[in-house]
């Protein structure tokens, strides 16, 4: 008897907790803070998971999106982390190398990578440089012999455009002229068209799964170089992965270690994220109802138009990287610097 009364306790207290939540959201506005301009793949996926959030978090709360671009992401997390409340209300999509910044030292963060509320992520990313076609550089063999460097186009530190050529340039002996500044993905691909720059680093899923990327693929107009998942992208499976050439051009165990952590970025893919604090309570309700969202018929139909490969990442995963790429040796943190510029 003792036993049944302390189920049915139990139970009242859960839905009545699930039942404040519910209140909670009930009549609410969800924001979420996109860290990049209009346009690219990261806009659109945040645009997209958004529209179908709300059928599958208690309440149904309506969920907006706002641009919030800026320092390649930075501005968004620190209004993310420091301004906006930790209520559940304020979210953000933002880069996911900023923990460089982070280990970096950088004044200009305002957070904790580890603390932050991480949601989820619809897909995990690979890293890609492409170059134009009409360019001198038919190979990354001409990039190295090059007595100009090529000049690659990127938003700024913490993103792939960034530290991907950066880490070419390390354990491959190239070099890169990396123009910053960039507001968004749109503005590096004019710039490519207009022939202001004629190399940039990014993403496969962004490549493949938007445009001009879709239809530069169908063209020529750009090649790709090198791709830095562990495995060869079918849909450009002629080339090679950074993990081929450092087996061919020997790269020194330290070099691979770095490429380890430089390339850690792509597990965290497209971060959803809350400030510290959020009630663990609406964190998992945000968690759970992002993952029924990204199985959502019609986003799943929506994706598959786009050419989209969608990959959720649980928050609970996310959090547990976010906690140990912080934790890095002293010898780590110091060349990582120095790669990337810091």
């Amino acid at each position: 008897m003792q036993q049944l009364i302390l189920a049915l306790l139990f139970l009242f207290l859960w839905n009545s907790s699930a039942h404040g939540q519910a209140e909670f959201y009930k009549g609410k506005t969800i924001r979420v803070i996109i860290g990049y301009s209009a346009g690219g793949t990261n806009d659109l996926w945040a645009r997209a998971v958004s529209r179908f959030w709300t059928k599958y978090i208690p309440g149904n709360p309506d969920v907006i999106v706002q641009n919030m671009p800026g320092a390649a992401t930075m501005v968004a997390a620190n209004y993310i982390y420091s301004v906006g409340k930790s209520d559940g209300l304020t979210l953000g999509l933002i880069s996911p190398a900023l923990f460089f910044n982070q280990l970096g030292g950088q004044k200009e963060v305002k957070f904790d990578w580890a603390k932050f509320a991480w949601i989820g992520s619809p897909e995990e990313t690979s890293e890609m440089l492409s170059i134009r076609s009409d360019s001198p550089f038919k190979s990354l063999d001409d990039i190295r012999k090059a007595a100009v460097p090529p000049k690659c186009g990127t938003t700024g530190t913490g993103t792939p455009g960034h530290y991907f050529p950066r880490l070419l340039e390390e354990v491959l002996g190239l070099k890169f002229n990396l123009v910053t500044g960039y507001p968004g993905a749109s503005d590096i691909d004019l710039a490519i068209e207009k022939g202001e720059v004629l190399c940039r680093a990014g993403t496969t899923s962004a490549f493949f799964g938007r445009e001009p990327g879709r239809t530069w693929a169908k063209t020529g107009f750009v090649r790709i170089l090198v791709i830095g998942g562990s495995k060869r992208d079918l849909r450009a499976a002629d080339v090679p992965t950074i993990w081929e050439l450092m087996e061919k051009h020997k790269t020194p165990e330290f070099g691979k270690r770095m490429a380890t952590v430089l390339l850690s970025p792509g597990s965290f893919g497209r971060p959803i994220v809350g400030g510290p604090g959020i009630p663990a309570d609406r964190v998992k309700m945000l968690r759970e109802g992002f993952l029924k969202a990204m199985k959502d018929p019609e986003l799943l139909a929506e994706a598959e138009k786009r050419g989209w490969e969608p990959d959720p990442v649980s928050g609970d995963t996310l959090e547990s990287l976010a906690r140990e790429v912080v934790t890095q040796p002293p010898e780590v943190l110091s060349r990582m610097n120095v790669i990337l510029g810091k």
